[in-house]
């Protein structure tokens, strides 16, 4: 059975997280993704350590089961090959400031007169409008200005940083792939294709989806330590003798009285659905009390008998050997262009290539793409003699 994007050709020149974690769901569920990189500004996701043989093991995931060719677009014969390129791989990922596509001449309007029905994805941190379109930004800024860092943290330490980039991800790379396949629905109706404009923070905006529409109705904002889910109740991480953490979540009254049966705290039962902060506050040192008592690996024994929403705070090496995702296939083997095999994380799609290739390297398939667009030999070596190509 094909994986149900067999057939989408996606023209892909973003670096970095965003673009190509966006192009990396695409590719595992089958998308053709040709890279188009620098030869000239490598991609910072390739410096970071540790690495894989050669390759950094970020990059080899991050941009696997893609292609890459090395074009110089300030190059005078770079517009012809890309606008050769877009007329079979008519979705095109980017994630320049707004502007820069359009000084190479490679902008949707540009590259729209070759391919008619071109879906042109640009995913910048503020837009392609507003006062803030032409201002730098990462992930944290995305946070910062779109509210959710605000009431991510504790009162002792403000806002905190999250193990992933949030904004990045969740706002850039998963909105991109939502829209970039509503647009391919669309299109198969109408026949029109679409420049898609995904903005980073307005993407973490609408992630306060919930704590969010309550400040907006109320006019009081959310805060550190004192949401339901963000510490100002029970449901939090405790602390174990050994120095690890548990994750207490049990917040419904079925899980509670099971919790705190077997944490010999009954006498707080009446405190779980007391919203007063003081309340909490007594229960969750009570809780923690019990927890710190004893290491992670017996309250892992204790509450996997238990069905009471709680669970160890394992590390990535830890899930990884994890007996429900090594049963759910989430680690997977790929290997590198040497056949090297390479352990990833898999898709958490219900869509999963059965063989998947590591990222590969600057180049790697350029001659291969451009002889596939009938480029002869003399001008293929022409276009490396001049350095547009690599």
């Amino acid at each position: 059975m094909s994986l149900p994007l067999t057939g989408l050709k996606i023209l892909d020149f973003s670096t970095l997280l965003p673009g190509p974690y966006a192009t990396q769901l695409l590719a595992d569920m089958g998308a053709d993704v040709l890279r188009v990189e620098s030869p000239s500004r490598p991609d910072l996701l390739k410096t970071i350590a540790p690495r894989a043989g050669k390759a950094s093991a970020a990059h080899a995931s991050i941009n696997r089961n893609k292609k890459s060719i090395a074009i110089d677009l300030k190059h005078a014969d770079a517009k012809s090959i890309i606008e050769k390129l877009v007329r079979e791989y008519d979705i095109v990922i980017e994630q320049f400031r707004p502007g820069v596509m359009t000084r190479l001449g490679l902008d949707y309007s540009q590259l729209q007169k070759a391919q008619s029905k071109l879906i042109y994805c640009s995913i910048t941190g503020y837009g392609q409008t507003g006062p803030y379109k032409d201002r730098a930004g990462h992930d944290i800024n995305y946070l910062a200005v779109s509210g959710l860092a605000s009431y991510s943290g504790q009162k002792e330490t403000g806002p905190v940083l999250s193990g992933t980039q949030i904004g990045d991800i969740a706002g850039g790379s998963h909105h991109a792939v939502m829209a970039i396949l509503a647009a391919v629905i669309q299109r198969s109706a109408t026949g029109q294709g679409q420049h898609l404009d995904i903005s980073m923070s307005d993407a973490s905006l609408a992630l306060n989806t919930m704590f969010g529409a309550g400040a907006l109705i109320s006019e009081q904002d959310p805060s550190y330590g004192t949401e339901m889910l963000n510490g100002g109740s029970f449901y939090d991480y405790y602390e174990t003798s050994d120095g690890r953490h548990l994750s207490i979540g049990s917040l419904e009254p079925i899980f509670a009285a099971g919790l705190l049966k077997q944490l010999g705290l009954m006498e707080f039962m009446n405190s779980i659905a007391d919203p007063r902060p003081q309340a909490q506050q007594v229960l969750k040192q009570a809780i923690a009390e019990k927890i710190i008592m004893q290491s992670l690996a017996h309250w892992h024994a204790v509450f996997t008998e238990l069905d009471v929403c709680v669970e160890p705070v394992l590390t990535v090496n830890e899930a990884a050997n994890h007996e429900h995702f090594i049963e759910r296939g989430m680690i997977t083997s790929v290997t590198d262009k040497n056949g090297n095999p390479l352990k990833q994380i898999n898709s958490a799609l219900p869509f999963r290539r059965e063989k998947h290739q590591a990222g590969a390297n600057l180049g790697d398939h350029t001659t291969e793409v451009l002889i596939q667009f009938g480029y002869d030999k003399g001008t293929i070596n022409a276009l490396y003699e001049s350095k547009c190509v690599k």
